[in-house]
């Protein structure tokens, strides 16, 4: 499968007012360019509406809950959007949104009708759906909820009622439950405090520290903690009877929490208004700009309200440029474009519409400081950034010669510790960034092919490191440090074939040996040393493959030179990935592959093979990521201890040193 091309002509055909270059000197969109889409996004949907108008049925595939479920998701998360829309305009609808969505609703819920919409203890996915119900229902009650009819109104209670009940997975999914109970409570349905002081306690779980939830007790750091774990909790803490929950209690907790977030956040960003891409769920693309509403909506942060805007125009900016709105105005199943393969077994056509989350700002008016600041540069923009993120085990490395966000990550696998599964592409690679993405499809889902340290079998397949023991991470003045050690594992997945980009996958393990590897950071270089470590009944010599940053376009990358290094590394279309061999002797070549990214139909990675690798032996690398030929590379120095253990010297082109043990 190839990506299609991107639609330019869909962003032509959408009726947007001139750029503004004084108020937004960086994206030139003001609140005007974000409430054009927003309309062209929701007219764009009118041909989709079933005849009730309960169902948003899009083209596209069908996801394992059947169309049924799909069509109440269309309706669900478009609601959303319209539901901003709808409040930061305090309820004036020029374009008859709100007829539309009170036919819906009313319709989606009468049990007589043949459209209506499933019931949450029948099809799971309908308890996210029926989060979305509450939260816009409560969001523009003096215009919808209050103007139903009594018929109306109780049918859409005892729907919300059949929610929250059941089973619900130990992860983000609690605060939809939240949700729903809030807001039957604000309106007399039924609801148990009960269940909602658990459910919160279950949330409070997942907290690690720096303001940074896991999405459940897996080590899953992602989006899910901007587009959920930090949305939910101060909408909720706002809305109508919430304070008979504690909210008024937590909500100097949850505050705290996203301000010290949001620091973090805003430095995943690169220049072009890309995030880090790394995480499952990408298909909701700009929605990772919700957190930065959030910020201006609560007054939760620090960060100036010119820069809240211009992370959050600049990504909405930068995806739409790549395609992600069609020719039809419809949001695909993809990244940039349509790019089926990306979808989880419950994705629909209508997932996508959870992007609506990133028009979050729209629920503020048009002279909210946020609309009116100037923009400001984001911290990429203002100089180089180096940051840790404890809690997931991340090194954040942005420069601004070239704008380009790297993620260092010694972490986060969407696992547990000592759990064996294949490593999954979207969370236990060694690096992420705002310019690449790892292939998604084929061999890596079980081999990694890009940003990993493996043995390699006689059949070419590397282990996966999943799993591993996180060990030190910080930061000497000069660089920044994290170690991992993984006991490193060939899947054989079998039958696990799904399309999901979660976990990773299950199946027949075979051990590979014991593996310590450090990442030290500096601008767009990381040194990668990895140590064999003593295994009790496996010491025989084996093939280590180190591999580089993954490129990604119409065609492979090209071998470029490194002036006055005789070094080598890829190029395309102006990005450079290198990776340079520091120690001992390597093979070292390009991968290539095709179909199997949705930024490129080919992916090039540069690889090196160690050969002969025995228990105590230490090898090194380089590795590479920038827009910018790198004037030379770092080298390293391995000195042993007298216990057996090493430390490697790492000095920079410019003469200091960084020290860490492996």
């Amino acid at each position: 499968m190839t990506p299609s091309d991107p639609a330019p002509t869909a962003i032509a055909a959408l009726d947007l007012p001139p750029e503004d270059r004084t108020l937004s000197p960086y994206t030139g969109w003001t609140r005007e360019h974000w409430a054009a889409v927003a309309d062209h996004l929701l007219r764009s949907l009118r041909p989709c509406f079933s005849p009730t108008r309960s169902r948003v049925l899009l083209p596209g595939i069908t996801s394992s809950h059947g169309s049924d479920s799909d069509g109440l998701e269309g309706f669900a998360r478009s609601f959303l959007l319209y539901a901003f829309r709808t409040r930061g305009e305090r309820g004036a609808d020029p374009h008859g949104f709100t007829e539309w969505y009170r036919d819906g609703l009313a319709a989606g819920c009468d049990p007589a009708n043949p459209e209506r919409w499933p019931l949450p203890s029948a099809v799971g996915q309908a308890k996210v759906e029926a989060a979305s119900i509450a939260l816009g229902l409560q969001l523009t009650r003096p215009w919808l909820w209050d103007t139903l009819s009594a018929k109306a109104q109780g049918d859409i209670v005892a729907w919300l009622a059949d929610a929250p009940g059941g089973w619900y997975p130990d992860n983000n999914w609690l605060w939809f439950r939240i949700t729903v109970e809030t807001f039957l409570a604000s309106v007399g349905g039924p609801h148990d405090p009960g269940r909602i002081a658990a459910d919160l306690a279950t949330l409070e779980s997942y907290f690690r520290t720096d303001g940074w939830y896991s999405d459940g007790p897996l080590r899953a750091f992602d989006y899910y903690c901007g587009w959920a774990m930090q949305l939910y909790p101060l909408l909720w803490t706002a809305s109508d009877g919430a304070d008979r929950f504690g909210a008024s209690a937590l909500e100097p907790v949850f505050r705290g929490r996203l301000e010290r977030f949001l620091d973090d956040h805003v430095a995943l960003i690169g220049a072009d208004g890309l995030p880090v891409l790394q995480g499952r769920s990408l298909i909701y693309r700009f929605a990772a700009a919700a957190p930065l509403w959030m910020g201006a909506i609560t007054g939760a942060t620090d960060l100036p309200a010119g820069v809240l805007r211009r992370g959050a125009s600049g990504m909405l900016k930068a995806f739409l440029d790549r395609g992600a709105v069609d020719q039809r105005g419809l949001l695909s199943v993809g990244l940039f474009g349509e790019w089926p393969a990306m979808a989880q077994s419950y994705s629909g056509s209508g997932s996508p519409y959870w992007a609506s989350k990133g028009f979050l700002g729209l629920a503020l008016p048009a002279d909210h400081e946020v609309w009116t600041a100037a923009e400001e540069p984001l911290p990429v923009e203002r100089g180089d950034v180096r940051r840790l993120i404890r809690p997931a085990g991340w090194i954040v490395s942005g420069t601004v010669a070239d704008g380009v966000v790297r993620l260092v990550n010694h972490g986060t696998d969407h696992g547990l510790p000592g759990e064996a599964t294949a490593d999954s592409p979207l969370y236990a690679r060694l690096g992420y960034s705002s310019a690449t993405l790892p292939p998604l499809t084929g061999a890596t889902v079980t081999s990694p092919v890009d940003n990993a340290i493996g043995a390699v079998d006689a059949a070419g397949r590397t282990t996966n490191r999943s799993g591993f023991e996180a060990g030190a991470i910080g930061d000497d003045g000069v660089a920044a440090f994290a170690v991992s050690t993984a006991r490193t594992h060939w899947v054989d997945a079998g039958d696990d074939a799904g399309p999901d980009h979660g976990s990773g996958r299950t199946g027949r393990v075979t051990d590979g040996p014991v593996l310590r590897t450090a990442s030290v950071v500096r601008g767009p270089w990381e040194v990668r040393v990895t140590r064999r470590l003593p295994d009790a009944g496996a010491g025989a010599p084996v093939l280590l493959r180190a591999s580089g940053w993954p490129l990604s376009g119409a065609g492979p990358a090209r071998v470029a030179d490194v002036p006055d290094t005789g070094m080598g590394l890829l190029e395309l279309d102006g990005t450079f990935a290198g990776l340079f061999v520091l120690t001992g002797d390597a093979r070292v070549r390009s991968h290539e592959e095709r179909g199997t990214s949705p930024i490129g139909a080919v992916t090039t990675v540069a690889w090196a093979e160690f050969d002969g690798v025995g228990v105590d032996d230490v090898i090194a690398v380089a590795v590479h990521l920038g827009r910018i030929v790198p004037a030379g590379a770092p080298t390293v120095e391995i000195v042993r201890g007298s216990g057996g253990g090493a430390t490697a010297l790492v000095r920079w082109a410019d003469g200091p040193v960084t020290s860490v043990a492996v």
